[in-house]
C-alpha cells in the first residue's frame, strides 16, 4: 500500500460518521450520541519503492444531542475515570498541603 492510498483509506475512516451516530427515538426524543474522535497515521519508504505506513484511530463517548419538541440540548457523557483520577489527585493535593501546613505550626512551637 503506497502514502496516497494510506491517506484515502484514513479519509474514510476518520469522517464525521465516526463522530456522531445514527438518531434514534425513544419516549419522543430523538438522540444522536456523539464521540471524540482522533486519529493520525504515517507512512515512508525509499527511492526504490519499498515502504510502508499506518494509522490509527480513537474514539471515546462526548455525549448526546437530544431533541425534544423541536429544541436540541446537548448532554456530555460522564467519563468515571477521569473523575475518579482528579478526585485521588484533590486528594493527594489536599494531604500534601495539610502536611506542609502541620510542619510549618510544629516548627513555630
Amino acid at each position: 500500500m503506497n502514502a496516497i492510498e494510506l491517506v484515502n483509506q484514513a479519509k474514510d475512516t476518520i469522517n464525521v460518521r465516526r463522530v456522531y451516530g445514527e438518531p434514534y427515538q425513544e419516549d419522543g426524543l430523538t438522540i444522536i450520541p456523539a464521540a471524540n474522535v482522533m486519529g493520525g497515521g504515517g507512512a515512508g519508504g525509499d527511492t526504490e519503492g519499498n515502504g510502508g505506513g499506518g494509522f490509527g484511530v480513537r474514539a471515546r463517548p462526548a455525549g448526546a444531542w437530544v431533541i425534544k419538541d423541536g429544541e436540541a440540548t446537548w448532554r456530555p457523557a460522564m467519563d468515571l475515570n477521569r473523575t475518579i483520577l482528579m478526585g485521588q489527585l484533590v486528594a493527594i493535593v489536599a494531604l500534601l498541603s495539610l502536611r506542609s501546613i502541620v510542619k510549618a505550626i510544629a516548627a513555630r512551637r
